[in-house]
């Protein structure tokens, strides 16, 4: 599904508990909102990095790092939504002091739906938004063949159908040797996901996605209509499935432009913040 985070160096143990998820890539000193930012299969932390750029310099980008990928690379990855789940919310709990939004892109958008629904089970309060992209409305059935214990050229196949693999990796199954199991485990995170029914999110929810996205349909994501009770918006992008990496500096600005606002200003669901 998605694009890749190139490191280097096996994968020998399970997540070390002392270590942070949470890459806090700004740091504003009163941050009105904290934007948590969930990855696409094979991506990481890194991807939202450049975001501080094109957000209001009161946004506080808080990326999650998943086992398996960047600095985290010698622990084990994670294969199912509950379990990232489960320890995403326990990560950020500290950091729930403010006014928060969720963004996730494909696998991410799942996991950041899942996320909210986790706060509001455990007392912790909801997002002040649910922002989603690349991805249809999680009730619904996942479209694609599994790949994540397939043949190699199968998963190949199917990283070049999405786009945002390096070439080179793909034309040099070796060089994709390390990152197989992240991947490998994104992809069954993925696949293993069974949306269970309940009741739509008190905030609202924006839906992005790029034009060319093969991944998503239209009626997709307007589906994701049924997830809130308070609005939901549907944005689209020129581009694929990896838009958003593709213009960051035009893309993030419009994402933005979905954040919650100062007190008293309206939001783009007709609600006020």
């Amino acid at each position: 599904m998605d694009g890749l985070t190139t490191t280097h160096g096996p994968a020998t143990g399970p997540a070390a508990p002392e270590r942070s998820w949470t890459v806090r890539w700004n740091r504003p000193p009163s941050p009105r909102l904290r934007l948590f930012c969930l990855p696409h299969a094979g991506g990481g932390a890194g991807a939202y990095r450049a975001w501080t750029r094109y957000l209001p310099p009161d946004v506080e980008v808080v990326a999650i790092r998943l086992p398996g990928r960047e600095t985290a690379f010698r622990e084990t990855p994670l294969t199912s939504v509950d379990d990232v789940v489960r320890a995403v919310v326990r990560q950020a709990a500290p950091l729930l002091d403010r006014p928060h939004a969720w963004f996730g892109h494909s696998m991410g958008a799942i996991l950041a739906f899942e996320a909210c629904r986790a706060l509001r089970r455990l007392g912790l309060g909801e997002p002040a938004r649910l922002l989603v992209s690349g991805r249809d409305a999680p009730h619904l059935p996942y479209r694609r063949p599994p790949v994540h214990a397939a043949p190699l050229p199968d998963l190949l196949a199917r990283l070049h159908d999405l786009g945002g693999t390096p070439r080179d990796l793909l034309d040099d199954p070796s060089a994709l040797s390390p990152l197989l199991p992240s991947l490998r485990a994104d992809f069954a995170v993925v696949e293993g996901y069974r949306h269970r029914p309940g009741p739509p999110l008190d905030c609202p929810i924006s839906v992005f996605a790029g034009t060319g996205d093969l991944d998503t349909t239209r009626d997709g994501l307007a589906a994701w209509r049924s997830h809130s009770g308070a609005g939901c918006v549907v944005r689209m992008f020129d581009g694929g499935h990896f838009y958003l990496h593709d213009d960051a500096e035009g893309v993030v600005p419009g994402i933005g432009r979905d954040l919650p606002g100062p007190p008293g200003a309206d939001d783009p669901s007709g609600r006020t913040s």
